[in-house]
């Protein structure tokens, strides 16, 4: 218990001394789970809409599969990133294997199901209401899409903090594709593994503090946008 406390007041000490390691570990943590996140909005979001507005044969099954990958395993996406950006991989020249590129690669994966199911579920409801209108007025598919993403602006919102959320807390893929080394791909979750398995507690409590304060702000952030909504 001793030992747990004393651990605690140097972790406190790290963060009000703003300690170098600790900042750049922050900073790249911030750096590539909101790059994910905003890759992973601007490629989810437009699909979302395709599966809104259009009729196809396969709709059904590519909404099944947006909903069954909500719960994808992230060593497996961070394996099968891995493969991809091997030597041997077909993307082994653009050299993104254990570096921050890989990382955003293998966090932008897993925070796409959560962009496509919940843009879908936001813009399904709303897409019935003006359905008619929109077309009575004689706007495209393009316009419709464009449409419903203005209208459900401060949902779609929550959604962008909801991928960034799952991104910044996700240590087994980017642990695979990243290496976790000092200096160049070492995040807070991968961190607080390893320098928790050295018994360094403070450095883990001082990351996990952290961490946990922005989960605690992402979630804040969309009750608020929740509740405005």
């Amino acid at each position: 218990m001793n030992e747990l406390a004393d651990a605690s007041l140097l972790a406190l000490r790290l963060i009000g001394g703003a300690d170098p390691e600790l900042a750049r570990i922050v900073g790249l943590s911030l750096r590539v789970s909101g790059s994910a996140a905003l890759l992973a909005f601007l490629l989810g979001l437009p699909l979302a809409a395709l599966l809104t507005i259009g009729r196809f044969r396969a709709r059904g099954v590519a909404l099944v599969l947006a909903n069954a990958a909500l719960g994808l395993p992230p060593v497996v996406v961070g394996l099968f990133c891995y493969l991809l950006l091997s030597r041997s991989g077909p993307l082994g020249p653009l050299g993104w294997l254990f570096r921050p590129e890989g990382m955003v690669m293998a966090q932008t994966i897993l925070a796409l199901p959560i962009v496509v199911a919940l843009s879908h579920r936001i813009l399904a409801p709303l897409w019935e209401e003006v359905r008619d209108p929109l077309r009575v007025d004689g706007a495209g598919p393009l316009l419709c899409g464009v449409e419903l993403a203005r209208m459900a602006r401060p949902a779609l919102a929550t959604v962008f903090l909801a991928a960034f959320g799952r991104a910044i807390a996700e240590v087994g893929a980017i642990l695979v594709v990243g290496g976790n080394i000092r200096g160049e791909t070492r995040t807070m979750t991968t961190a607080i593994a390893l320098e928790t398995q050295k018994g360094d507690l403070p450095l883990a409590l001082a990351l996990g503090g952290i961490l946990l304060l922005i989960c605690l702000g992402v979630s804040a952030a969309t009750l608020v946008l929740e509740r405005r909504r």
